[in-house]
């Protein structure tokens, strides 16, 4: 199989640049693996789609300020992207220009207060650091106040997103760089119906790592490989969705993120064990979902693992014909894109 096979040229102009006033606002392309047929739709359709017992499965990771500015003694600028705690004050980051950054070179990010050290030198770009805090300094706090967000390289106006629009209304607990952009569409308004429907909504967690910028560079699709990134299961979420399963209801993935995490914990007998971890699932055409049956979720980058996920869900000349149809429809494309619903 070759990566080649998931590229597909996009207009710029179809590449949405900034968010849409209204979250549920956005079009909804249903997608009907059975028959083949593609329906233009309002997000807000998807209510439709969902019954009573059915379970909505969102990733609840909330998007840090994880890119970080300093200068080294020779005032050289360093910028740095939080990757994963691995420690109490340490972190992986990947930092630029990295080959200059050696181990024991210290960066002053916030003179006075917020230090950083290199400790251990990894490939690609990868460091781990230590940072050095002034007493009573709370990092979280002064992340929140100093931090940048990181936006994804093709959203070329960073002044026309607010901070707030790059993060789910759902989004609890701190984590990711990147935001699980098919939970964008939701508003709580939304939710409350689909609640007030009979569906059962599960929360669970994959803080989304850089890994979600960097496309796939080998041709032959099985030799890619993903980062790791941690997730979580709870049991709370385990047992409504086994709940929902058992009495016949569907699992409705909100994103490829927590499509990953369900498939990581599935069983063979179809049900999802409570976990936590990291997972480096790379889902590809060929493979057999064990407990999705809907799935929510943007346009995605051409040669993506992201596109090839949809594609292993979808069939690939579905996949491909719902590409098309959304380009000819000008349909958003990625993170601030419209959606669709695979079922």
């Amino acid at each position: 199989m070759n990566l080649s096979d998931f590229n597909y040229h996009l207009p710029s102009r179809l590449i949405a640049q900034e968010p849409l006033p209204n979250r549920s606002g956005s079009r909804l392309l249903l997608v009907e693996r059975k028959s083949g047929k593609l329906l233009d739709k309002s997000f807000l359709f998807l209510l439709e789609h969902l019954n009573p017992g059915d379970c909505l499965v969102l990733n609840e990771s909330k998007v840090i300020p994880a890119r970080l500015f300093g200068r080294k003694k020779t005032g050289a600028i360093v910028e740095m992207l939080l990757v994963e705690p691995v420690g109490e004050n340490d972190w992986l980051v990947l930092a630029r220009p990295a080959k200059r950054l050696s181990v024991g070179d210290v960066v002053v990010i916030v003179k006075g207060q917020l230090e950083a050290e290199i400790k251990v030198v990894k490939k690609n770009g990868l460091r781990v650091i230590s940072f050095n805090l002034a007493d009573g300094t709370n990092f979280w706090e002064l992340l929140n106040r100093i931090g940048k967000t990181p936006l994804p390289p093709y959203i070329h106006n960073h002044k026309l997103i607010d901070r707030q629009r790059y993060q789910t209304v759902f989004a609890a607990i701190p984590g990711s760089v990147a935001a699980p952009t098919a939970g964008l569409h939701f508003t709580k308004q939304l939710l409350k119906k689909i609640a007030d429907r009979g569906v059962l909504i599960a929360s669970l967690v994959l803080h989304v790592g850089p890994g979600t910028f960097q496309p796939l560079r080998e041709e032959v699709v099985e030799r890619n490989s993903l980062h790791s990134e941690r997730f979580l299961l709870s049991q709370e979420a385990a047992n409504k969705i086994n709940l929902s399963k058992s009495r016949g209801g569907k699992i409705i993935a909100v994103g490829t993120t927590t499509v990953r995490v369900l498939e990581t914990c599935a069983d063979s007998a179809g049900r999802v064990k409570p976990k936590s971890g990291k997972t480096n699932l790379f889902i590809y055409p060929g493979y057999q979902f064990k407990m999705v049956d809907k799935l929510v979720t943007n346009f995605h980058l051409p040669k993506s693992s992201l596109l090839l996920l949809v594609s292993a869900f979808t069939g690939v000349d579905l996949t491909k014909a719902a590409y098309r149809h959304a380009i000819k429809n000008n349909y958003r494309f990625f993170s601030f894109g419209d959606a669709m619903l695979i079922f």
